[in-house]
């Protein structure tokens, strides 16, 4: 299991199996990503269709929707390999977090610094991860900004 879900799909697998709960989510396949690379960086149609209803099953069972600004689905998205590899695989949590959807959370948990912090978050890893931005440039902003508008912590 571990060669066609990844160390860490696997491990949430055999949770599921006996009976564990875990958050409700879903695993992309090694082979999806074997497809992925041998047709270039492009994903095939079908791992989009596959991907599509896999979320739109997620969004059922869970009663929110990606991209809804009343009620968003956050998603995490993490990187596994059938070996452990710590440090080296990458993690973008609050995926769904934007302009819009940040105000519903906001809203929902009555607290708009949690909400911001973790929009704030989010811009950072998934600039880091994705965009390929080094994290102390957006450090730098980020500093700049507090010592701007005179902020001495985070609390």
């Amino acid at each position: 299991m571990r060669d066609l879900l990844g160390g860490k799909g696997a491990g949430i697998a055999e949770m599921v199996n006996a009976g564990i709960p875990v958050p409700p989510g879903y695993t992309i396949t090694t082979e999806a990503c074997r497809q992925f690379f041998e047709a270039g960086g492009r994903l095939l149609d079908s791992i989009v269709e596959a991907e599509e209803l896999a979320l739109t099953r997620l969004e059922k069972f869970l009663g929110r929707r990606l991209g809804d600004p009343a009620n968003p689905l956050l998603v995490s998205v993490r990187s596994g390999a059938p070996v452990s590899m710590p440090g080296m695989m990458d993690t973008v949590l609050n995926l769904g977090l934007n302009d819009q959807t940040v105000e519903g959370i906001a809203r929902k948990s009555r607290n708009p610094r949690f909400a911001y912090d973790s929009y704030r978050r989010f811009i950072q890893m998934f600039s880091d991860v994705v965009l390929g931005v080094p994290r102390e440039v957006l450090e730098m902003e980020l500093t700049l900004a507090k010592k701007s508008a005179r902020v001495q912590d985070d609390a």
